[in-house]
């Protein structure tokens, strides 16, 4: 018996397949790309998961990014000695508090911004045209005259059109309209009381988790769950302090240099702001373009503020904030950006960056563990000399 089972061993197909981990590997890939195939085929299963996290999932990642930035300050009043619950109600009120002031005397004073800046577009367009004319005009541009006309006639006819395309679709799209209004008014009313919860039972929900996994398991995956815990917590807070900073600084650099609706144009770059290395620049679009409407002495003021600003966030508020804790590099960034932006919007945009950290963190672990089972990425012992 001994000697059969040897000489299968050493037979060539258990040399060649059995015993090579390449062989093993390629077919744990074809294992996996055929359970996805099928789990393809019966897809429509799945539909009322989906629809069930479509539902939970708002309101999930609201009270998420509010745990992230509200429990170090419980944790904070704790250690003083208060209560924790009492620490969260009183919290809860502050908050409350803070809304309701903004509400009534932030909100007016945007919705007044806007509605004046609405009835502005025209002319802005009218005063921006007339210059494009006048720049046109110059006997520089006469041999392309022509061509800056056709491509002038397009482009109005595309703003044309999107235009109409925007009213369909709008007047088309009033279902999903109401429905996107009952999910956000359904995440704002469950939110606050899944945020609760977190705050108060958070700490247990790791061990509970782990209380389902086998014995051996629940160490490393501890490892796992903490780290990205980590990531997620330095990253929202830090992107969410900056975002408010640079709110601030505009808000204030506008309002110095005399900048119509300062108000609205700082909030709107500290929301852009949430996304990396772009949204400052995407921010400064409207407000380069009102500063070219209103004259050449305040686009150079919006230039001198927006290079303060860049250089205060850049060289201060950034690196004193965010620090290096992700260790992503720019490019990948970029590439999750746009990645995730053509798959899932502006959600993608905002969401993407953390959810890719989650990965890689998940993915170097993973890949840590498999270097030890393996054997494959075993460094080269020095030869004796």
């Amino acid at each position: 018996m001994d000697k059969k089972r040897i000489a299968q061993k050493t037979s060539w197909f258990w040399r060649w397949f059995l015993n090579s981990q390449v062989v093993v590997a390629l077919i744990i890939v074809l294992l996996l790309l055929l359970i996805t195939l099928v789990f393809t085929k019966v897809s429509y299963l799945f539909e009322p998961v989906g629809q069930f996290f479509a539902i939970v999932g708002l309101p999930v990642v609201i009270a998420g990014i509010l745990y992230y930035l509200m429990n170090p300050v419980i944790n904070f009043l704790e250690r003083k000695g208060l209560n924790r619950t009492l620490a969260i109600i009183l919290l809860f009120i502050v908050v409350v508090a803070l809304l309701i002031w903004g509400i009534v005397v932030i909100i007016p004073q945007i919705r007044e911004q806007i509605g004046s800046m609405m009835k502005s577009l025209p002319s802005y367009f009218d005063t921006i045209g007339n210059k494009a004319n006048e720049i046109f005009k110059d006997p520089t541009f006469k041999p392309f005259q022509q061509h800056l006309d056709n491509s002038l006639q397009k482009i109005l006819e595309s703003l044309t059109e999107t235009a109409q395309n925007i009213s369909r679709v709008t007047l088309q799209g009033l279902g999903s309209v109401v429905s996107t209004l009952a999910t956000v008014m359904i995440a704002l009313i469950t939110a606050p009381i899944i945020l609760f919860f977190l705050l108060k039972d958070g700490k247990q929900l790791a061990t509970y988790i782990l209380k389902f996994l086998p014995t051996k398991m629940r160490k490393p995956t501890h490892r796992v769950m903490s780290e990205i815990n980590s990531q997620l917590a330095s990253y929202i807070r830090g992107q969410l302090t900056v975002a408010f900073s640079v709110a601030v600084m505009f808000i204030v650099g506008f309002s110095l240099v005399g900048m119509n609706y300062a108000i609205t144009l700082g909030i709107l770059a500290g929301f852009l702001n949430l996304i990396p290395y772009l949204g400052s620049f995407l921010a400064m679009v409207p407000v380069i373009f009102i500063a070219i409407v209103t004259g050449p002495v305040m686009l150079v003021k919006v230039i001198i503020v927006f290079t303060i600003e860049q250089t205060i966030e850049g060289r201060i508020v950034s690196p004193l904030v965010l620090g290096n804790q992700l260790k992503i590099h720019p490019i990948t960034i970029m590439f999750v950006l746009l990645t995730a932006g053509k798959i899932f919007g502006i959600t993608g945009i905002i969401l993407g960056i953390p959810f890719y950290a989650v990965l890689k963190v998940i993915a170097i672990h993973i890949f840590e563990w498999y270097k030890g089972v393996s054997n494959l990425y075993e460094e080269e012992k020095k030869p004796v000399e």
